[in-house]
């Protein structure tokens, strides 16, 4: 009996903890921002302290443009910080946009652990911000990259936005887990799941989603499931290259997608 018992209590904290062990695949946060700052691309920015609902303090850069007519609130990936998304910024402030480039908890000067609850405050509070300082709902483009895109969608789902834009974005954690590893009961690894495709009916805001057919980590059949889900407004727009560097190698595609778009 006292075997049983004990194989029973080992079973339960297997249960318990392969969720939380799965989800450190999820996040790959960096805490140095050893990948510069905007100086280094010419451009005048302002280091921004945030604090989320539920306390934990936030750091973001703020880029404004000087005619700019829209506001991107960038929502970057699962690796890295925001150190590492400055050739995106260069390519973005030519779509006469000011940025504002947040770091979700765990990430780079931002406290915390990051969690799938965590970062849909993080992304809310950066709103928050955008708005006490005056920019109006309508002239904000929610814009995810990766993982940064569920972020994005709930966002879009629970404010008022003028524009959503999905950069390589998975319809669900899970479903990427599944692709990748079919023989997987994924769903006992994984507590996070960042349902894009469930929420995305919800968001009103003009939708651009961005992906590569040859996309290597996020299969271009999700950015079609996302395309199918969206409700209003939308454009799907093939680049081409890899997970990380379609933006860059598809870069006159990308650039002029996003400029007739938030337009």
């Amino acid at each position: 009996m006292t075997r049983v018992l004990a194989s029973l209590a080992a079973a339960t904290l297997a249960l318990t903890l392969m969720p939380r062990l799965g989800d450190r695949f999820v996040y790959f946060p960096s805490r140095a921002l050893d990948g510069g700052t905007p100086a280094q691309f010419g451009f005048a920015y302002e280091d921004v302290a945030l604090t989320a609902a539920d306390g934990v303090r936030l750091h973001a850069w703020w880029v404004p443009a000087p005619h700019a007519r829209t506001t991107l609130l960038l929502l970057h990936g699962n690796a890295g910080n925001i150190s590492h998304r400055l050739d995106k910024l260069a390519m973005l402030a030519e779509c006469d946009a000011s940025v504002l480039l947040l770091d979700y908890r765990g990430y780079g000067r931002s406290e915390g652990t990051p969690s799938e609850a965590g970062t849909y405050l993080d992304a809310a509070a950066a709103y928050d911000w955008l708005r006490a300082r005056g920019v109006p709902a309508a002239q904000i483009a929610v814009y995810g990259e990766s993982l940064g895109g569920p972020i994005a969608v709930d966002l879009a789902a629970n404010h008022d936005v003028g524009y959503l834009v999905l950069e390589s974005t998975p319809s669900s954690i899970a479903g990427v887990a599944r692709h990748h590893y079919p023989w997987l009961p994924v769903e006992w690894f994984l507590s996070a799941q960042y349902d894009a495709l469930s929420r995305l009916p919800r968001v009103r805001a003009p939708l651009l989603i961005l992906h590569s057919p040859t996309d290597e980590i996020v299969p271009f059949a999700m950015a079609e499931q996302l395309y199918a889900a969206a409700p209003g407004e939308k454009r799907l727009v093939r680049l081409a290259g890899g997970h990380n560097d379609a933006f860059v190698i598809a870069a006159p595609v990308y650039q002029a997608a996003l400029r007739d778009f938030l337009r």
